[in-house]
C-alpha cells in the first residue's frame, strides 16, 4: 500500500492561444476603422467677384487708453463711467446698428474692455471688431562668421 500523498501537479495555463486571438482581433480593428480627420472642416468658400466694394456704413468707434479714458468716434468723454458711455453710445449710433470698433491699449484695465462690450450688447450692436496691431516680424540673427573674415 501506497500511503504518501501525492503531489498534484497544477495545471498550467497555456497563454498562447489567448495571444493569438487578441492580435487577431487587433489587426482586424486596425484593418476595418476608417481614419477620422476630425480637425478639417468641410468648406465652400464663396467666389470673388468683380463688382466694385460698395460703400462702407457708418462706424462707431470706442478708443480705450491705457488709464481707462474712452472716446467715441475721436470724442473723449468727461467721466468714465458705465452711465456716460452707454449715452455717447447711443447717441452716436441713433436708430441705426452700426458695426463697432473697439480699440484699447495693450495697458488698458480688462474692465474697461468687458464695460463696452456690456453696453454695446445692451444697446444691439451685434457687429463688434477689436482692433489689434499685428505682431512685429521675430528678430533677425546676425551671422557672426561674415563679421570675421577679412
Amino acid at each position: 500500500m501506497n500511503l504518501r500523498p501525492h503531489r498534484r501537479e497544477e495545471p498550467e495555463l497555456s497563454l498562447v492561444p489567448m495571444i493569438d486571438v487578441v492580435l487577431v482581433l487587433l489587426i482586424f480593428f486596425m484593418v476595418t476603422t476608417s481614419p477620422r480627420h476630425e480637425s478639417q472642416l468641410e468648406l465652400q468658400l464663396p467666389e470673388a467677384s468683380g463688382r466694385p466694394v460698395p460703400e462702407e456704413r457708418a462706424r462707431l468707434t470706442v478708443e480705450i487708453d491705457a488709464a481707462g479714458r474712452y472716446a467715441v468716434n475721436d470724442r473723449r468723454l468727461e467721466a468714465t463711467d458705465a452711465a456716460t458711455l452707454r449715452q455717447a453710445l447711443r447717441e452716436a449710433a441713433g436708430d441705426r446698428e452700426p458695426p463697432l470698433i473697439l480699440r484699447a491699449d495693450g495697458r488698458t484695465p480688462h474692465q474697461a474692455v468687458v464695460t463696452v462690450l456690456e453696453i454695446a450688447g445692451q444697446l444691439g450692436l451685434k457687429q463688434l471688431t477689436i482692433a489689434t496691431l499685428e505682431a512685429a516680424d521675430a528678430p533677425t540673427t546676425h551671422d557672426t562668421r561674415s563679421s570675421l573674415e577679412p
